[in-house]
């Protein structure tokens, strides 16, 4: 057991409390990594706003990377010294769905709240998404670390442990884009942007960015987007229509957590098109469909969590693709802040005009 400083939430909506907490060893198939960067995703912001519920206090953060520092028995294939992402896909492996290939949705569970975590007096402390990385250190399970170069620096490389490989996971593995297909993005944060990636990197033909501001728009043709329609416009999947040559896209990906956005996106699908449902609305929140018109034309709806990804080895490939210039990372952070800044970091990021926050530990 050692004392370590982290983010707390103690109370959902209310800033985050810098504090010392206590964090075990790690146990059977665990390691320790000490982080150098943990990058803010809105899900952390959403989980502190009392969207989904949970234990308090909590510690958030899920988009880290940093070194390994001690090894728990029954480990394999890592050792002291090495450079690692960390995500939050804890899987055990031998589920139907890991074993179906299908990480990212174990059926496995996991209790958060007893997890490594304890508050300074000894206080149940939930370690949020398996992995409570607003922390100077992190224990998790061997499977939820993958090594990357030691030259790759850990602000970027933190970016990999959720917003890219969402994103670009949700266009390559979730909406099985072809070379040839068009699509359509609707948000162009950091995950929508990484679709953006994907469905380039797939070889997709037009690629139609949606959002609300210009700015982010003109951000969006960067990464990739052929075209970018304002989601303000009073039919902006007309305009959508339009810029795919008059027809309607192959797969939407619904990047953001707005009703609206969901209940809007089958109206950019073509014939057989599918919207794939990435975002992440507020408990409770519900969008509505006319399922004759999707029974008709042969549309579909489909959940991606992570990006489907198996992250042993799709980080390999995007890191791949980055070190050949076809991935971009570097240019997704838009600012760099410490751990005792984070709730200023948090609410630049809820302006909605920063790409990725990334918090950086001075060690």
């Amino acid at each position: 057991m050692q004392t370590i400083k982290a983010a707390v939430c103690h109370e959902f909506g209310s800033p985050l409390v810098i504090e010392q907490v206590h964090l075990a060893d790690p146990g059977l198939g665990e390691v320790e990594v000490t982080l150098d960067a943990v990058a803010i995703c809105h899900s952390d912001i959403s989980y502190a706003e009392g969207a989904w519920g949970g234990h308090l206090p909590a510690v958030y953060g899920h988009e880290a990377a940093g070194i390994v520092t001690a090894i728990g028995a029954g480990v394999s294939g890592f050792k002291t010294g090495d450079s690692v992402v960390v995500t939050l896909i804890r899987s055990c492996g031998t589920c139907p769905s890991c074993a179906g290939g299908k990480p990212t949705i174990c059926e496995t569970p996991y209790d958060t709240v007893k997890g490594p975590l304890t508050t300074a007096e000894d206080g149940p402390l939930e370690q949020a998404m398996a992995c409570g990385a607003f922390a100077e250190k992190v224990v998790v399970d061997q499977r939820q670390i993958v090594k990357i170069p030691e030259d790759m620096d850990k602000d970027v490389a933190s970016l990999l442990s959720c917003g890219v490989i969402t994103g670009v996971g949700a266009a390559v593995n979730a909406a099985g884009l072809r070379a040839g297909q068009d699509v359509v993005v609707i948000g162009a944060g950091g995950v929508g942007l990484n679709a953006i990636q994907g469905a380039r990197i797939a070889g997709a033909r037009r690629i139609v960015a949606v959002d609300m501001t210009e700015e982010k728009l003109e951000i969006a043709e960067e990464f990739g987007a052929t075209h970018g329609v304002l989601a303000t416009l009073a039919a902006p999947w007309k305009a959508a229509y339009k810029a795919l040559g008059g027809r309607g896209a192959d797969a939407v990906l619904v990047t953001v957590g707005a009703i609206p956005a969901y209940e809007q996106a089958l109206r950019y699908l073509g014939r057989g098109g599918k919207a794939i449902m990435i975002g992440m609305p507020h408990s409770g929140a519900k969008a509505e469909y006319e399922p004759v018109v999707m029974a008709a034309i042969g549309q579909g709806l489909i959940g991606s969590k992570m990006g489907d990804v198996v992250i042993q080895r799709d980080i390999p490939w995007m890191i791949d693709l980055y070190q050949q210039g076809r991935l971009k990372l570097d240019e997704l952070i838009s600012n760099r802040w410490s751990l005792e800044q984070i709730n200023e970091a948090i609410a630049d990021t809820k302006t909605g005009s920063a790409k990725r926050n990334v918090i950086l530990f001075d060690r």
